[in-house]
């Protein structure tokens, strides 16, 4: 049994949708549960924060970083950071961004910093980058190529229902799994 808590900004609703599609991940894992959390929100979750065996974070990334929103929630951490209740828990990350690259990498190398200075475990993606010369991947996981954690590119003017792809939103449930797994075999030993 884990519990793995996601907690993310959407801006315009493509981050919640691989936020959700993370949640759905972790519940293909048997005995595992996920609770979704925005960061508008945190202030009446700490405690599910502290509780959990896993925390992914998400935020779209805009100007090469996470978020402002999703920063403020980084630095409300500070209150409690002395106290290290984060201390070994697991730690994933997701981005999403309106182009290909968007520098979406800087956001999860943040995250990951992040998560360390929280004395976190950081779980990377464990899935080689798609393959395509063509221009079309043809449903593999791992379409943007990294191993840091799940990247999406959304195109801003279609709507969350149409955007992040359904590679993305795959590689973002296979991050999720993953974590659930991760962590229901920490809690084992």
């Amino acid at each position: 049994m884990s519990e793995v808590v996601v907690v993310y900004h959407s801006g315009y609703g493509h981050t919640r949708v691989m936020a959700e599609a993370v949640a759905s991940g972790v519940a293909r894992h048997s005995g595992s549960t996920c609770r979704l959390i925005a960061v508008e929100d945190v202030d009446a979750h700490w405690e599910w924060l502290h509780r959990a065996d896993a925390i992914v974070f998400g935020a779209p990334t805009y100007m090469g970083g996470a978020s402002a929103a999703f920063r403020q929630f980084m630095e409300a951490t500070a209150a409690f950071y002395l106290a290290r209740p984060w201390r070994d828990k697991l730690a994933a990350g997701f981005t999403n961004s309106g182009s290909l690259c968007g520098d979406k990498h800087g956001t999860l190398q943040q995250m990951a910093v992040f998560a360390a200075q929280h004395s976190m475990i950081w779980v990377g993606l464990d899935l080689l980058p798609a393959r395509s010369c063509q221009g079309s991947f043809d449903g593999q996981l791992n379409r943007l190529g990294s191993s840091l954690g799940a990247m999406s590119q959304s195109c801003v003017e279609r709507p969350p229902e149409q955007v992040p792809p359904v590679e993305d939103r795959r590689t973002a449930a296979h991050l999720g799994e993953r974590v659930a797994r991760l962590a229901q075999r920490m809690a084992l030993r």
